[in-house]
């Protein structure tokens, strides 16, 4: 019986990080350029002083699925769709660059260039930051370019660059806070080729039907497993009874 709730209670844990997988992507099915979560599960053996047995099954969200999102036309300048394998550079709540594929950039009150999680937009200088006023457009190449209203006659001026770097061939792994970064540390060379969608949005990759399946069956699995541990425990009272009548 001990092996048998083992298992059980082993199925049960990776269970419950798989329907905290589900949920995640179902509430962010309609999340700008958000990548849907893999779980990976591997077994973990216990190791004790004179014996190694048992792999209890250990689920951690290791990657995402870097599918392409489908594309609509907002016709907002500060909108940019990213595409293939190009992700944007923003930083994180540690100050350490990160990764993104949501383009629907915003100036907040002190100038800075932010997108719709909050996160600064960086540039090849730093966060990127535009004059008080100004009448801000990105270009396909990522540059950000300003226009006074004061001054019609005058053509934009640059004021930044958005970082574009490309993750072919390299490691990336997705963080709890929605972002990609470089394990160990460390930041993706710029991209001088990458080109972006101005006035345009990706979608999250997200399939709510898809979705919708495996909660079902997830949600199946763990009624099944659950079940398992109540046969052990009236198995194990079903022996103890026989034993006290012998």
């Amino acid at each position: 019986m001990d092996r048998l709730i083992y298992t059980a209670y082993s199925g049960l844990t990776g269970s419950m990080v798989t329907q905290q997988v589900i949920a995640s992507n179902m509430a962010n099915a309609q999340t700008i350029g958000f990548r849907a979560e893999l779980l990976s599960a591997d077994p973990m053996t216990l190791k004790g002083p004179s014996i190694e047995a048992r792999a209890m099954t250990r689920g951690e969200v290791r990657g995402a699925n870097m599918k392409q999102g489908a594309l609509i036309e907002t016709g907002n300048p500060l909108d940019v769709a990213l595409t293939g394998r190009i992700m944007l550079a923003v930083q994180g709540e540690d100050g350490e660059e990160a990764y993104t594929r949501r383009g629907d950039l915003a100036v907040d009150a002190t100038g800075l260039l932010t997108n719709g999680d909050g996160r600064p937009v960086v540039g090849d200088a730093g966060p990127v930051t535009v004059p008080p006023g100004a009448k801000i457009t990105i270009a396909p190449d990522g540059r950000v370019l300003a226009a006074q209203p004061e001054n019609p006659d005058q053509p934009p001026q640059e004021v930044g660059r958005l970082k574009l770097v490309s993750t072919a061939g390299s490691a990336i792994e997705k963080g709890l806070d929605g972002l990609f970064r470089v394990p160990g540390g460390g930041a993706l060379p710029v991209d001088e080729d990458a080109r972006l969608q101005p006035g345009s949005l990706e979608q999250s990759n997200v399939e709510p039907t898809r979705v919708l399946v495996e909660m079902v069956e997830a949600q199946r699995l763990f009624d099944m497993r659950t079940k398992l541990i109540s046969t052990a425990r009236e198995l194990d009272e079903g022996g103890a009874g026989l034993m006290r009548l012998t």
